[in-house]
């Protein structure tokens, strides 16, 4: 793969730079509700040497009442100074499931402005079977640094704006969960949500934008899945998942494959799924 530090880089490249001044490793692991694991636990198990726990549930909005809306300028700037991340700094972004959470950090980095941030090809699934070095426990805190985010608005979309495009088409609307769920065949997993998905929206489960050994796929073989899910790269498109997490996985895939102008809906089915009049609709359109 081409390594790029404001996308993707591959174990090659962080394990090259460990120790580097200017590199912060954050470990973004996340698990689904309903899954007996930790993820504060796997962090703590084994991470690469460095690395600081990113709390996506902690690090949020909790103003709404949705799980781990994006965190509002205030708090992002309160987490970079804890995590010691200021101006110049390389920030790469992992976590224990591979490529799952990891991409939902990056795109809050991207979110609050920032562009040297990038997310650790395969994760530490592909780290540990290289035998590359592992850390345990807790690193403890970090210098402060200084940090002073700018928002970028257009990466972002709320449940209107969502219903817009999908009323006026313009934007294509790409739903991350897998095909069961977006048939309404299989209930959500958080309850009291109806099952289902957007009237025009398209499903590209995030699985299938990774290769084989739980790599990001190639921008050519990205272009081609992407393509074969409806998708026209050269108009907008607005990523959705369940919560916002696996469709910044999608948000990535899309960067990397060329589309131009991309945004994620941060409320999600979390929020679309919701007892509401906003329509869903079961099987095919």
């Amino acid at each position: 793969m081409d390594d790029d530090p404001q996308t993707l880089v591959s174990t090659d490249w962080l394990a090259a730079r460990l120790g580097d001044a200017r590199l912060r490793l954050l470990d973004a692991t996340w698990v689904m509700p309903g899954d007996p694991r930790d993820a504060r636990d796997l962090f703590a198990q084994a991470h690469v040497p460095g690395a600081r726990f990113f709390d996506i549930d902690a690090i949020a909005d909790h103003a709404t009442g949705l799980p781990h809306m994006a965190p509002g300028a205030a708090v992002f700037a309160a987490a970079l100074r804890d995590f010691g991340i200021g101006p110049g700094d390389q920030v790469v972004v992992c976590d224990a499931q591979g490529m799952f959470s990891a991409p939902r950090v990056w795109w809050t980095f991207r979110l609050m402005g920032w562009r040297d941030v990038a997310v650790l090809d395969g994760g530490m699934p592909k780290w540990r079977a290289e035998g590359r070095a592992l850390a345990q426990g807790d690193p403890g805190p970090a210098m402060a640094g200084p940090a002073d985010p700018a928002p970028d608005p257009a990466l972002i979309r709320d449940r209107a704006q969502v219903m817009a495009a999908l009323r006026d088409g313009s934007a294509q609307v790409l739903d991350a969960r897998a095909r069961d769920r977006f048939a309404g065949a299989a209930p959500e997993p958080r309850p009291g949500l109806r099952s289902g998905h957007m009237p025009g929206a398209l499903n590209l489960p995030f699985a299938e934008v990774l290769a084989p050994d739980g790599t990001l796929k190639s921008p050519g073989e990205l272009r081609a899945t992407f393509t074969g899910a409806g998708i026209d790269l050269t108009r907008p498109v607005i990523t959705t998942c369940g919560s916002g997490i696996t469709a910044a996985l999608l948000f990535l895939a899309l960067v990397r494959a060329g589309a131009g102008e991309v945004a994620l809906y941060d409320g999600s089915w979390a929020e679309w799924g919701l007892p509401s009049d906003f329509p869903v609709v079961k099987g095919a359109d």
